[in-house]
């Protein structure tokens, strides 16, 4: 039954997923009773212990919930802030369980929150509270490498995945795989390289793969590619800097960046590493050189732009203020930033929503590289990659032999180069991006009925799910 304006107004977070998931279901082949079982949550913690805090002694709300076990084991970041509730964890779990289907990546979905602000906690108070979030995640068995695999998320990163590992490994000792237990580490421990970036990066390898359909770009009129786009990005954290350090390398002029404090516009283009460094220096990107401030931050999701890239947090794209989004493309590098009211308005006017299910998924495509690492114990490309450049210093020599020319150093160097870590990792990103885009859009384009690419991202994602039961013979 379709809802009314109000009604999707008051969706909540958690709602809006399951409002996703049954706007979808219809174009799904999935039987009643197991779509039920794919839409709810499976497991459910909330936990509250102390914490020594200077002087006083505080009590720390946090949660786990594990979406779904039909993979196991089940993936999700650990985000901090003060804004974590069970509604937001629940919501987040959902979507990770889609996202994982979407990009063919063997895990159920989870996530983790602890209600704290980071900025406002001292890194020792800070370390006490992971450490002890990890242990009591221990006594429930809900973290181990075939169990739950937690990774970071908003307001952590990888210091607190190293405390993460280091709590979990301590208590088990015997455990070879005992790294395999988080992914987002450091490199020193086990990290991968790659994976401080692989979601800004995938974000870009899935606008650059969009916008490569001549007949879906001409509808919106604009050309192929992301060269001489222009974008507005609203976050400067690691997605949202990873972002738009990685698309203006494809000739995308970045005219305007928000943040908390404020947001900025240069219609000639914006450096986000300088911006960065500013930022840094002054501990706001307002007043950078040869930007305008503008007076609400807000006002940057409504400038004239070709794309849009919200990168903060959910609820930032709604009833009130898509009527003003003038984007031709939004694609979503945070998880729910665009709220159902919102997506009803932009849809009618024709706007291009990729949903962050799928354009923010190569965070977990490079967690589960890591994890495939950390089971593995051998680094990408240590076996094959002096082999791969002797191959192909022996296919030069040929080439010289029967042409009875000399290459040059230049051309030598050109050629000749094994596969690295990073290559591998950006590789298989890529491939993962591509592929997952063209899955959805020719499952929509299967189904005239589908209504935009959200709907067909969740469709398929419940459908892959669904197999994944079936060959466990649950249902006939």
């Amino acid at each position: 039954m379709a809802l009314t304006k109000k009604e999707l107004a008051e969706l909540s977070f958690s709602q809006s997923v399951s409002y996703y998931f049954d706007k979808a279901a219809p174009f799904t082949d999935c039987p009643e009773g197991l779509l039920e079982q794919i839409k709810v949550c499976n497991s459910i913690y909330r936990v509250n212990f102390p914490v020594k805090w200077g002087k006083e002694v505080k009590v720390i709300e946090a949660y786990r919930v594990q979406h779904s076990h039909h993979r196991m084991p089940t993936k999700g970041g650990i985000r901090f802030s003060l804004h974590v509730d069970q509604d937001e964890v629940m919501a987040l779990a959902a979507l990770m369980t889609y996202k994982c289907a979407i990009v063919d990546v063997p895990f159920g979905g989870a996530k983790g929150g602890i209600k704290i602000s980071p900025r406002n906690t001292p890194v020792e108070v800070l370390e006490s509270i992971t450490r002890r979030y990890t242990y009591e995640l221990m006594k429930k068995n809900m973290i181990g490498p075939g169990l739950d695999v937690p990774a970071p998320d908003y307001g952590t990163g990888e210091r607190e995945m190293g405390w993460v590992v280091d709590t979990f490994a301590s208590m088990n000792n015997n455990d070879v795989d005992a790294y395999a237990c988080v992914t987002g580490k450091p490199i020193h421990l086990n990290g991968i390289k790659g994976r401080t970036e692989a979601t800004g990066r995938g974000v870009v390898y899935a606008l650059n793969q969009v916008c490569s359909y001549a007949d879906d770009m001409k509808k919106l009129g604009l050309t192929t590619g992301l060269e001489g786009k222009t974008v507005v990005i609203q976050g400067l954290g690691n997605v949202g800097y990873n972002t738009a350090k990685f698309i203006v390398k494809y000739g995308a002029k970045i005219i305007s960046i928000a943040e908390n404090e404020g947001a900025i516009f240069n219609a000639k283009g914006l450096d986000p590493e300088a911006v960065l460094e500013h930022r840094k220096a002054t501990g706001k990107i307002t007043d950078f050189p040869g930007a305008k401030n503008l007076k609400k931050n807000s006002e940057a999701l409504e400038l004239e732009c070709d794309i849009l890239i919200p990168a903060a947090l959910e609820k930032q794209l709604t009833g009130e203020n898509a009527p003003r989004i003038k984007a031709k493309i939004i694609c979503e590098a945070a998880n729910g930033p665009t709220t159902p009211e919102a997506e009803e308005i932009l849809n009618k006017k024709g706007v291009l929503i990729i949903p962050d299910i799928y354009a923010n998924a190569g965070g977990v495509t490079v967690s589960y590289f890591e994890w495939l690492k950390n089971l593995s114990h051998v680094r990408f490309g240590r076996m094959q990659k002096r082999f791969e450049e002797e191959t192909q210093e022996n296919m030069i020599k040929l080439i010289e032999d029967l042409s009875g020319k000399k290459a040059t150093r230049l051309q030598v160097e050109t050629v000749v180069r094994g596969a690295g870590e990073i290559d591998l990792v950006n590789s298989g990103l890529e491939d993962t991006m591509i592929s997952a885009y063209h899955d959805i859009r020719e499952f929509k384009r299967s189904n005239k009925k589908i209504p935009d690419l959200r709907t067909a991202a969740f469709a398929l994602s419940i459908n892959k799910i669904k197999n994944a039961y079936a060959a466990l013979g649950i249902f006939p």
